[in-house]
């Protein structure tokens, strides 16, 4: 094992058990270590410090273990069975109403660089790291041994999350188990058909279910607008909440065809609802519909602080907006799931917005991720969802 060694005081980070090593904070290594290796890191003093995968960039490495542990099959066994466990804990697994969750969640899982979401016993698995991938076999076979019956397929759809220079050609594709003959997910009682093999991210943004939820219990004799729709999460909870009338808007295409697909597996042709293939900001600059609950959820407007910037006008402009058109005492759910947008800057972005449309805003909740996309308390940087629920006058 290559072993690498960091400059004098870059240990501190380590010793806060923050999980990334950047490039600048390393001293020599003895060897040449290719990407995806596991070295093992130590202080100035040759101390060890952590375990870990080598990539090429400025975080040179992401820790997976502080012990001096080997990076084998017992290591990723133990930590998707630790994983699984807390989601047996959190009632995610064997719930009849419930079937879609994450089961590994990166750093808040102590997996650097993997994600996996679990859609109805077919795991779809996401690596964003070298490492990771390399090591696959060892991963897919820990999925298979820990979750026994509970899982029925593994999806490798890592072709668009590794870095493109690697030269690993990845191609998406079941690595075991095959395609279930209908691609439908339950949460929270409602239906959807998740596309892991030709949508976004895994197929759906489980990370939305406790706040789709909410949305349910605020959505009764309104008239909702969902901006960025995707495919229509939003949407159902406010139709089963009894809403008016539901409009569903997203650039997308496909994104609309989705959110009429689930539409009609849960309310068939329900007249309440509309879906609009359009660019978000035209569709609000020409909208006549008095919406009284608006529902804004971008994506990530900012994935690196050099264009942070250029971002927080993005979402100014987007909240200006929506806060200008929403009916006197209207709720609007508004997101952000930028890493580089921290709760403190979001909230005052947003307070902003309502200061330049000239509206009265109350806090009414203040939301994040749910539970199975846990935050390592040492790595802030993990707690990317967060989103504000606003009572406007």
């Amino acid at each position: 094992m290559i072993h690498i060694q960091l400059k004098q005081g870059k240990e501190q980070s380590l010793q806060r058990f923050h999980p990334w090593i950047f490039s600048g904070a390393i001293q020599k290594m003895d060897g040449t270590p290719q990407e995806g290796d596991v070295v093992e890191v130590t202080d100035a003093l040759g101390s060890f410090l952590a375990v870990g995968h080598y990539q090429i960039g400025t975080i040179a490495v992401r820790v997976l273990s502080f012990e001096p542990v080997a990076i084998d099959q017992a290591f990723y066994d133990m930590r998707i069975s630790e994983a699984f466990e807390l989601r047996k804990k959190l009632g995610l697994v064997g719930n009849d109403h419930t079937n879609a969750y994450r089961l590994i969640h990166g750093e808040g899982d102590r997996l650097p660089g993997l994600v996996i979401d679990m859609y109805n016993g077919t795991a779809v698995v996401q690596m964003h790291s070298v490492g990771m991938y390399v090591q696959r076999a060892l991963i897919e076979e820990a999925l298979r041994k820990v979750l026994g019956d509970n899982i029925k397929a593994i999806y490798n759809k890592s072709e668009g999350t590794l870095p493109y220079k690697a030269g690993l050609d990845p191609h998406n594709a079941y690595v075991w188990g095959t395609a279930p003959e209908e691609m439908v997910a339950l949460e929270n009682g409602l239906k959807f058909a998740p596309d892991w093999e030709r949508g976004q991210k895994t197929g759906f943004f489980v990370d939305q279910r406790e706040n789709r939820a909410l949305i349910e219990r605020y959505s009764k004799d309104r008239k909702v607008l969902n901006m960025f729709c995707y495919t229509g999460g939003f949407s159902m909870y406010a139709m089963r909440g009894g809403a008016k009338l539901v409009h569903s808007v997203d650039s997308s295409e496909r994104a609309i065809e989705l959110t009429r697909d689930n539409v009609k597996i849960n309310f068939g042709d329900d007249p309440r609802h509309d879906a609009f293939a359009e660019d978000a900001f035209k569709f609000m600059q020409n909208a006549t519909e008095d919406y009284d609950l608006v529902i804004l959820d971008p994506p990530a407007f900012a994935k690196h602080y050099n264009v942070l910037g250029n971002a927080l006008k993005g979402y100014k402009r987007l909240n200006t907006k929506a806060l200008e058109m929403i009916k006197p005492g209207g709720i609007l759910f508004t997101f952000s799931c930028s890493q580089v947008v921290t709760k403190e800057i979001f909230r005052t972005m947003v307070f902003s917005s309502a200061a330049k449309a000239g509206r009265k805003v109350s806090v009414l909740h203040q939301l994040s991720q749910p539970a199975d996309h846990p935050v390592d308390i040492f790595h802030p940087e993990g707690e990317y969802l967060k989103g504000l629920v606003l009572h406007v006058l």
